[in-house]
Protein backbone atom coordinates (compact mmCIF):
# COMPACT_ATOMS: atom_id res chain seq x y z
CA UNK A 1 0.00 0.00 0.00
CA UNK A 2 2.94 2.55 0.41
CA UNK A 3 3.02 3.91 -2.89
CA UNK A 4 -0.33 4.81 -2.64
CA UNK A 5 0.23 6.56 0.93
CA UNK A 6 3.14 8.49 -0.76
CA UNK A 7 1.75 9.18 -4.38
CA UNK A 8 -1.29 11.65 -2.73
CA UNK A 9 -1.18 13.93 -5.55
CA UNK A 10 -2.00 11.59 -8.04
CA UNK A 11 -4.65 9.72 -6.16
CA UNK A 12 -8.24 10.73 -7.01
CA UNK A 13 -10.12 11.57 -3.59
CA UNK A 14 -13.70 9.67 -4.20
CA UNK A 15 -16.76 12.08 -3.21
CA UNK A 16 -19.13 10.01 -0.86
CA UNK A 17 -21.81 11.56 -2.92
CA UNK A 18 -21.08 9.87 -5.76
CA UNK A 19 -23.12 11.28 -8.65
CA UNK A 20 -23.21 10.71 -12.65
CA UNK A 21 -19.60 8.85 -12.60
CA UNK A 22 -19.06 9.29 -16.75
CA UNK A 23 -16.96 12.17 -16.78
CA UNK A 24 -15.04 11.55 -14.30
CA UNK A 25 -14.44 7.58 -15.76
CA UNK A 26 -13.03 9.61 -18.77
CA UNK A 27 -10.94 12.02 -17.26
CA UNK A 28 -9.30 8.87 -15.16
CA UNK A 29 -9.24 6.60 -17.92
CA UNK A 30 -7.27 9.16 -19.89
CA UNK A 31 -4.39 9.10 -17.87
CA UNK A 32 -4.61 5.05 -17.90
CA UNK A 33 -6.42 2.17 -17.42
CA UNK A 34 -5.74 2.21 -13.48
CA UNK A 35 -6.15 4.92 -11.08
CA UNK A 36 -4.82 5.46 -7.27
CA UNK A 37 -7.89 6.54 -4.96
CA UNK A 38 -8.55 7.98 -1.81
CA UNK A 39 -11.75 6.22 -0.50
CA UNK A 40 -14.21 8.04 1.98
CA UNK A 41 -12.23 7.39 5.32
CA UNK A 42 -9.00 8.43 3.56
CA UNK A 43 -8.39 4.63 2.93
CA UNK A 44 -5.93 4.44 -0.33
CA UNK A 45 -7.29 2.05 -2.87
CA UNK A 46 -7.20 1.26 -6.76
CA UNK A 47 -10.03 1.07 -9.38
CA UNK A 48 -9.24 -0.83 -12.53
CA UNK A 49 -10.81 1.52 -15.69
CA UNK A 50 -9.82 0.24 -19.12
CA UNK A 51 -12.11 -2.65 -20.87
CA UNK A 52 -9.06 -4.84 -21.24
CA UNK A 53 -7.31 -4.48 -18.44
CA UNK A 54 -10.48 -5.10 -15.87
CA UNK A 55 -11.13 -8.09 -17.95
CA UNK A 56 -7.77 -9.40 -17.16
CA UNK A 57 -7.87 -8.17 -13.27
CA UNK A 58 -11.48 -9.85 -12.70
CA UNK A 59 -9.86 -13.18 -13.88
CA UNK A 60 -6.19 -12.88 -12.34
CA UNK A 61 -5.26 -15.88 -10.54
CA UNK A 62 -3.48 -13.45 -8.36
CA UNK A 63 -6.50 -11.70 -7.21
CA UNK A 64 -8.48 -12.38 -4.32
CA UNK A 65 -11.97 -11.96 -2.79
CA UNK A 66 -11.13 -12.40 0.99
CA UNK A 67 -10.05 -9.97 2.97
CA UNK A 68 -7.28 -11.69 4.57
CA UNK A 69 -5.42 -10.77 1.89
CA UNK A 70 -5.63 -6.90 2.65
CA UNK A 71 -3.44 -6.34 5.96
CA UNK A 72 -5.60 -3.21 6.99
CA UNK A 73 -8.29 -4.48 6.89
CA UNK A 74 -6.77 -7.34 9.56
CA UNK A 75 -4.76 -5.06 11.55
CA UNK A 76 -7.03 -2.24 12.64
CA UNK A 77 -5.44 0.53 9.89
CA UNK A 78 -9.09 0.70 8.80
CA UNK A 79 -11.36 1.11 11.78
CA UNK A 80 -13.91 -1.44 12.40
CA UNK A 81 -17.50 1.00 11.86
CA UNK A 82 -15.64 1.67 7.71
CA UNK A 83 -18.73 1.76 5.89
CA UNK A 84 -17.39 0.38 3.26
CA UNK A 85 -16.00 -2.91 5.40
CA UNK A 86 -19.62 -4.63 4.69
CA UNK A 87 -17.83 -5.79 1.19
CA UNK A 88 -15.11 -7.17 3.12
CA UNK A 89 -16.45 -8.30 6.25
CA UNK A 90 -19.73 -10.31 4.71
CA UNK A 91 -19.54 -14.22 4.06
CA UNK A 92 -20.44 -15.42 1.41
CA UNK A 93 -19.06 -16.43 -2.43
CA UNK A 94 -18.40 -13.11 -3.33
CA UNK A 95 -16.00 -12.92 -0.11
CA UNK A 96 -14.69 -16.54 -1.13
CA UNK A 97 -11.93 -17.73 -3.36
CA UNK A 98 -10.97 -21.34 -4.55
CA UNK A 99 -12.64 -24.60 -2.97
CA UNK A 100 -14.85 -22.01 -0.40
CA UNK A 101 -16.14 -20.13 -3.29
CA UNK A 102 -17.05 -23.34 -5.73
CA UNK A 103 -18.78 -24.41 -2.95
CA UNK A 104 -20.57 -21.98 -1.96
CA UNK A 105 -21.60 -21.23 -5.68
CA UNK A 106 -22.69 -24.41 -6.41
CA UNK A 107 -25.37 -24.26 -3.66
CA UNK A 108 -27.14 -21.51 -5.46
CA UNK A 109 -26.25 -21.80 -8.76
CA UNK A 110 -28.80 -24.21 -9.61
CA UNK A 111 -31.10 -22.13 -9.11
CA UNK A 112 -30.04 -19.71 -11.67
CA UNK A 113 -29.55 -21.87 -14.58
CA UNK A 114 -30.48 -20.50 -17.79
CA UNK A 115 -33.10 -23.18 -18.00
CA UNK A 116 -34.39 -22.94 -14.11
CA UNK A 117 -34.53 -18.97 -15.07
CA UNK A 118 -36.85 -19.68 -17.87
CA UNK A 119 -39.32 -21.26 -15.41
CA UNK A 120 -39.71 -17.97 -14.25
CA UNK A 121 -40.79 -15.75 -17.57
CA UNK A 122 -44.51 -16.92 -16.69
CA UNK A 123 -44.85 -15.47 -13.26
CA UNK A 124 -42.15 -12.31 -14.40
CA UNK A 125 -44.74 -11.38 -17.26
CA UNK A 126 -47.49 -11.64 -14.88
CA UNK A 127 -46.24 -9.62 -12.16
CA UNK A 128 -45.33 -7.18 -15.18
CA UNK A 129 -48.37 -6.98 -16.36
CA UNK A 130 -49.65 -6.15 -12.93
CA UNK A 131 -47.48 -3.57 -11.84
CA UNK A 132 -47.85 -1.49 -15.23
CA UNK A 133 -51.71 -1.94 -14.10
CA UNK A 134 -50.80 0.20 -10.92
CA UNK A 135 -48.42 2.15 -12.58
CA UNK A 136 -50.96 3.49 -14.75
CA UNK A 137 -53.58 4.03 -11.51
CA UNK A 138 -50.64 5.96 -10.18
CA UNK A 139 -50.56 8.51 -13.04
CA UNK A 140 -54.11 8.46 -13.43
CA UNK A 141 -54.51 9.34 -9.59
CA UNK A 142 -51.90 12.37 -10.18
CA UNK A 143 -53.00 15.74 -11.02
CA UNK A 144 -50.34 15.83 -13.76
CA UNK A 145 -50.98 12.28 -14.97
CA UNK A 146 -47.12 11.73 -13.31
CA UNK A 147 -46.05 8.52 -12.00
CA UNK A 148 -42.44 7.68 -10.54
CA UNK A 149 -40.92 4.10 -12.42
CA UNK A 150 -38.83 3.35 -10.13
CA UNK A 151 -41.34 3.15 -7.05
CA UNK A 152 -44.25 1.72 -8.86
CA UNK A 153 -42.23 -0.25 -11.50
CA UNK A 154 -38.69 -1.07 -11.80
CA UNK A 155 -38.19 -1.69 -8.16
CA UNK A 156 -41.14 -4.02 -6.88
CA UNK A 157 -40.38 -6.16 -10.36
CA UNK A 158 -37.21 -7.57 -9.03
CA UNK A 159 -37.92 -7.27 -5.75
CA UNK A 160 -40.65 -9.61 -5.80
CA UNK A 161 -39.15 -11.85 -8.01
CA UNK A 162 -35.92 -12.27 -5.94
CA UNK A 163 -38.03 -12.40 -2.96
CA UNK A 164 -40.55 -15.36 -4.43
CA UNK A 165 -37.61 -17.19 -4.75
CA UNK A 166 -36.21 -16.72 -1.46
CA UNK A 167 -39.13 -17.61 0.20
CA UNK A 168 -39.16 -13.56 2.14
CA UNK A 169 -42.83 -12.84 2.49
CA UNK A 170 -44.34 -9.33 1.23
CA UNK A 171 -44.39 -7.89 5.19
CA UNK A 172 -40.97 -7.84 4.90
CA UNK A 173 -39.86 -6.07 1.52
CA UNK A 174 -39.90 -2.67 1.97
CA UNK A 175 -37.65 -2.82 4.78
CA UNK A 176 -35.53 -5.01 3.45
CA UNK A 177 -35.22 -2.56 0.33
CA UNK A 178 -34.25 0.19 2.59
CA UNK A 179 -31.58 -1.62 4.95
CA UNK A 180 -29.85 -2.73 1.78
CA UNK A 181 -29.97 0.64 0.39
CA UNK A 182 -28.72 2.13 2.98
CA UNK A 183 -25.62 -0.77 3.59
CA UNK A 184 -24.84 -1.29 0.14
CA UNK A 185 -25.63 0.98 -2.27
CA UNK A 186 -25.34 5.16 -0.33
CA UNK A 187 -22.01 5.85 -0.21
CA UNK A 188 -22.71 9.38 1.89
CA UNK A 189 -23.85 7.69 5.15
CA UNK A 190 -22.33 7.65 8.51
CA UNK A 191 -20.56 4.56 10.37
CA UNK A 192 -23.56 4.97 12.81
CA UNK A 193 -25.74 4.99 9.99
CA UNK A 194 -24.53 1.98 7.79
CA UNK A 195 -23.88 -0.32 11.60
CA UNK A 196 -26.98 -0.17 12.30
CA UNK A 197 -28.52 -0.78 9.19
CA UNK A 198 -26.40 -3.81 9.16
CA UNK A 199 -27.38 -5.25 12.74
CA UNK A 200 -31.16 -4.66 11.25
CA UNK A 201 -30.43 -6.54 8.41
CA UNK A 202 -28.79 -9.65 9.91
CA UNK A 203 -31.45 -9.69 12.60
CA UNK A 204 -34.25 -9.33 9.78
CA UNK A 205 -32.87 -12.02 7.08
CA UNK A 206 -31.97 -14.37 10.87
CA UNK A 207 -36.29 -14.19 11.09
CA UNK A 208 -36.72 -14.60 7.56
CA UNK A 209 -34.64 -17.90 7.74
CA UNK A 210 -36.34 -19.14 11.18
CA UNK A 211 -39.57 -18.62 9.28
CA UNK A 212 -38.32 -21.35 6.11
CA UNK A 213 -36.80 -23.40 9.10
CA UNK A 214 -39.86 -23.36 11.03
CA UNK A 215 -42.14 -24.05 7.86
CA UNK A 216 -39.57 -25.27 4.74
CA UNK A 217 -41.09 -24.26 1.47
CA UNK A 218 -40.28 -24.65 -2.42
CA UNK A 219 -37.50 -21.58 -2.58
CA UNK A 220 -33.90 -20.67 -2.02
CA UNK A 221 -34.01 -20.08 1.50
CA UNK A 222 -35.24 -23.36 2.45
CA UNK A 223 -32.99 -25.31 -0.11
CA UNK A 224 -30.21 -23.03 1.64
CA UNK A 225 -31.03 -24.69 5.04
CA UNK A 226 -31.50 -28.02 4.04
CA UNK A 227 -28.08 -28.25 2.56
CA UNK A 228 -26.72 -26.68 5.54
CA UNK A 229 -28.61 -28.84 8.21
CA UNK A 230 -27.92 -32.18 5.85
CA UNK A 231 -23.77 -31.96 5.11
CA UNK A 232 -23.72 -30.31 8.68
CA UNK A 233 -20.65 -28.28 7.30
CA UNK A 234 -21.77 -27.31 4.05
CA UNK A 235 -23.15 -23.96 5.53
CA UNK A 236 -22.74 -22.25 8.49
CA UNK A 237 -25.15 -19.51 9.61
CA UNK A 238 -23.15 -16.45 8.89
CA UNK A 239 -22.65 -18.00 5.46
CA UNK A 240 -26.22 -18.51 5.48
CA UNK A 241 -26.83 -14.94 6.28
CA UNK A 242 -24.44 -13.70 3.94
CA UNK A 243 -25.84 -15.91 0.76
CA UNK A 244 -29.67 -14.57 1.46
CA UNK A 245 -27.82 -10.93 2.02
CA UNK A 246 -25.91 -11.29 -1.74
CA UNK A 247 -29.01 -12.94 -3.37
CA UNK A 248 -31.45 -10.00 -2.16
CA UNK A 249 -28.89 -6.86 -3.09
CA UNK A 250 -27.37 -8.35 -6.50
CA UNK A 251 -30.95 -9.69 -7.12
CA UNK A 252 -33.39 -6.48 -6.84
CA UNK A 253 -30.78 -3.43 -6.86
CA UNK A 254 -28.98 -3.88 -9.87
CA UNK A 255 -31.74 -4.93 -11.79
CA UNK A 256 -34.04 -2.21 -10.58
CA UNK A 257 -31.11 0.53 -11.94
CA UNK A 258 -30.71 -1.54 -14.99
CA UNK A 259 -34.63 -0.99 -16.05
CA UNK A 260 -34.38 2.83 -15.00
CA UNK A 261 -31.38 3.28 -17.25
CA UNK A 262 -32.68 1.77 -19.97
CA UNK A 263 -35.75 3.51 -19.70
CA UNK A 264 -33.76 6.54 -19.48
CA UNK A 265 -31.44 5.84 -22.26
CA UNK A 266 -34.58 4.92 -25.00
CA UNK A 267 -36.57 7.93 -23.59
CA UNK A 268 -33.55 10.42 -24.59
CA UNK A 269 -32.54 8.80 -28.08
CA UNK A 270 -36.29 7.97 -29.57
CA UNK A 271 -34.66 7.19 -32.95
CA UNK A 272 -32.89 4.15 -30.93
CA UNK A 273 -36.65 2.97 -29.28
CA UNK A 274 -37.81 3.90 -33.04
CA UNK A 275 -35.65 1.00 -34.40
CA UNK A 276 -36.78 -1.43 -31.64
CA UNK A 277 -40.67 -0.49 -31.63
CA UNK A 278 -40.01 -1.64 -36.01
CA UNK A 279 -37.94 -4.81 -35.32
CA UNK A 280 -34.93 -3.45 -35.96
CA UNK A 281 -33.18 -4.07 -32.91
CA UNK A 282 -34.48 -6.42 -30.28
CA UNK A 283 -35.29 -5.92 -26.61
CA UNK A 284 -32.19 -7.73 -25.60
CA UNK A 285 -30.01 -5.57 -27.32
CA UNK A 286 -31.75 -2.61 -25.43
CA UNK A 287 -30.33 -4.67 -22.08
CA UNK A 288 -26.87 -5.20 -23.46
CA UNK A 289 -26.35 -1.70 -24.44
CA UNK A 290 -27.66 -0.21 -21.74
CA UNK A 291 -24.98 -2.61 -19.62
CA UNK A 292 -22.63 -1.48 -21.61
CA UNK A 293 -23.28 2.50 -21.85
CA UNK A 294 -25.08 3.06 -18.20
CA UNK A 295 -24.30 0.11 -16.48
CA UNK A 296 -26.42 -0.65 -12.79
CA UNK A 297 -23.14 -0.89 -11.20
CA UNK A 298 -20.22 2.36 -11.33
CA UNK A 299 -17.16 0.82 -9.28
CA UNK A 300 -17.83 -2.11 -7.11
CA UNK A 301 -15.59 -3.22 -4.05
CA UNK A 302 -13.34 -5.31 -3.58
CA UNK A 303 -11.00 -7.27 -4.92
CA UNK A 304 -6.79 -7.81 -3.17
CA UNK A 305 -3.58 -8.83 -4.98
CA UNK A 306 -2.27 -11.37 -3.75
CA UNK A 307 1.28 -9.90 -4.59
CA UNK A 308 2.67 -6.63 -6.39
CA UNK A 309 0.92 -6.87 -9.48
CA UNK A 310 1.17 -5.26 -12.77
CA UNK A 311 -2.59 -4.10 -14.53
CA UNK A 312 -2.65 -2.09 -17.83
CA UNK A 313 1.43 -1.18 -17.19
CA UNK A 314 0.31 0.04 -13.54
CA UNK A 315 1.85 -1.72 -10.68
CA UNK A 316 -0.95 -2.38 -7.70
CA UNK A 317 0.72 -3.36 -4.64
CA UNK A 318 -0.08 -6.50 -2.55
CA UNK A 319 -3.35 -6.55 -0.39
CA UNK A 320 -4.28 -3.36 -1.97
CA UNK A 321 -7.97 -2.57 -2.11
CA UNK A 322 -9.22 -2.58 -5.71
CA UNK A 323 -12.83 -1.80 -7.31
CA UNK A 324 -13.84 -2.81 -10.31
CA UNK A 325 -14.97 0.45 -12.55
CA UNK A 326 -17.40 -1.33 -14.38
CA UNK A 327 -18.72 1.86 -15.75
CA UNK A 328 -15.57 3.07 -16.93
CA UNK A 329 -15.18 0.11 -18.92
CA UNK A 330 -17.94 0.01 -20.75
CA UNK A 331 -17.21 3.50 -22.70
CA UNK A 332 -13.88 2.65 -22.81
CA UNK A 333 -13.16 3.79 -26.94
CA UNK A 334 -9.75 1.58 -26.96
CA UNK A 335 -12.34 -1.32 -26.77
CA UNK A 336 -15.97 -0.13 -27.64
CA UNK A 337 -14.17 2.15 -30.63
CA UNK A 338 -14.58 5.86 -30.87
CA UNK A 339 -18.32 5.97 -30.63
CA UNK A 340 -18.18 4.32 -27.44
CA UNK A 341 -19.91 7.11 -25.51
CA UNK A 342 -22.91 6.70 -27.91
CA UNK A 343 -25.64 4.83 -27.08
CA UNK A 344 -26.33 2.72 -30.05
CA UNK A 345 -28.71 -0.33 -29.60
CA UNK A 346 -27.48 -1.48 -33.17
CA UNK A 347 -23.80 -1.82 -31.68
CA UNK A 348 -22.20 -5.11 -32.99
CA UNK A 349 -20.05 -6.57 -30.29
CA UNK A 350 -22.18 -4.73 -27.58
CA UNK A 351 -22.70 -7.98 -25.47
CA UNK A 352 -18.84 -8.11 -24.58
CA UNK A 353 -19.33 -5.87 -21.81
CA UNK A 354 -18.22 -6.86 -18.34
CA UNK A 355 -21.21 -5.43 -16.15
CA UNK A 356 -21.88 -8.86 -15.18
CA UNK A 357 -18.07 -9.32 -14.40
CA UNK A 358 -15.69 -11.90 -15.77
CA UNK A 359 -14.11 -15.18 -14.57
CA UNK A 360 -15.19 -17.42 -12.13
CA UNK A 361 -16.97 -14.35 -10.03
CA UNK A 362 -19.22 -13.94 -13.14
CA UNK A 363 -22.56 -12.86 -11.79
CA UNK A 364 -24.88 -16.10 -11.35
CA UNK A 365 -27.85 -14.29 -11.29
CA UNK A 366 -27.60 -12.72 -15.13
CA UNK A 367 -29.70 -15.10 -16.38
CA UNK A 368 -32.21 -13.69 -14.52
CA UNK A 369 -31.66 -9.51 -14.78
CA UNK A 370 -31.47 -10.63 -18.64
CA UNK A 371 -34.98 -11.68 -18.28
CA UNK A 372 -36.61 -9.20 -16.25
CA UNK A 373 -35.30 -6.62 -18.14
CA UNK A 374 -35.96 -7.22 -21.35
CA UNK A 375 -39.79 -8.75 -20.28
CA UNK A 376 -40.37 -5.28 -18.79
CA UNK A 377 -39.17 -3.08 -21.53
CA UNK A 378 -40.79 -5.08 -23.72
CA UNK A 379 -44.26 -4.55 -21.93
CA UNK A 380 -43.79 -1.82 -20.77
CA UNK A 381 -42.77 0.37 -24.17
CA UNK A 382 -45.63 -1.90 -26.16
CA UNK A 383 -48.43 -0.75 -23.47
CA UNK A 384 -47.08 2.50 -23.81
CA UNK A 385 -45.03 3.58 -26.71
CA UNK A 386 -45.24 7.64 -26.09
CA UNK A 387 -43.85 7.60 -22.36
CA UNK A 388 -41.36 10.14 -21.61
CA UNK A 389 -39.41 11.64 -18.94
CA UNK A 390 -41.63 14.07 -17.03
CA UNK A 391 -38.80 16.21 -16.17
CA UNK A 392 -35.47 17.03 -18.30
CA UNK A 393 -32.84 14.27 -17.94
CA UNK A 394 -30.63 17.05 -16.35
CA UNK A 395 -33.03 17.25 -13.58
CA UNK A 396 -33.05 13.65 -12.55
CA UNK A 397 -30.97 13.17 -8.92
CA UNK A 398 -28.65 10.81 -9.53
CA UNK A 399 -27.70 8.26 -6.39
CA UNK A 400 -25.80 9.49 -3.77
CA UNK A 401 -23.14 6.65 -4.48
CA UNK A 402 -19.76 6.14 -5.89
CA UNK A 403 -20.95 1.95 -6.13
CA UNK A 404 -24.41 2.44 -7.83
CA UNK A 405 -25.15 4.20 -10.87
CA UNK A 406 -28.50 5.33 -11.69
CA UNK A 407 -31.31 7.88 -10.78
CA UNK A 408 -33.15 8.18 -7.28
CA UNK A 409 -36.36 8.85 -8.89
CA UNK A 410 -37.78 8.42 -12.62
CA UNK A 411 -40.85 10.50 -13.03
CA UNK A 412 -43.20 9.73 -16.30
CA UNK A 413 -45.60 10.01 -18.49
CA UNK A 414 -47.86 9.77 -20.51
CA UNK A 415 -49.57 6.85 -19.10
CA UNK A 416 -52.47 6.05 -21.41
CA UNK A 417 -52.96 3.32 -23.88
Amino acid sequence: MSSHTSAPARAHVVDPAGGCPHALNADLRAQGPVADIVLPGGVPAAVVLGHDALKEFLSHPDVAKDARHCPPMKDGTIPADWPLRVFADAQGMHTADGADHRRLRSLVGSAFTARQVERLRPRIEELTADLLDGLGRAAAEDPDGIADLRTHFALPLPMSVICELLGVDPEHRGRLHDLTYTVIIATDTTPAQVMAAVRELVELLGTIAAARREAPGDDLTSALIAAREDGGDRLSEAELIGTMRLMLVAGHETTLNLISNAVRALCTHRDQLAMVLEGKAAWSDVVDETLRWDGPVSWFPFRYPTRDLAVGGTVIPQGTPVLAGYTAAGRDGAFHGPDADRFDVTRPGAARHLSFGHGVHYCVGAPLARLEATIALEQLFTRYPDLDLAVPEAELPHQRSFIGNSVEALPVRPLRH
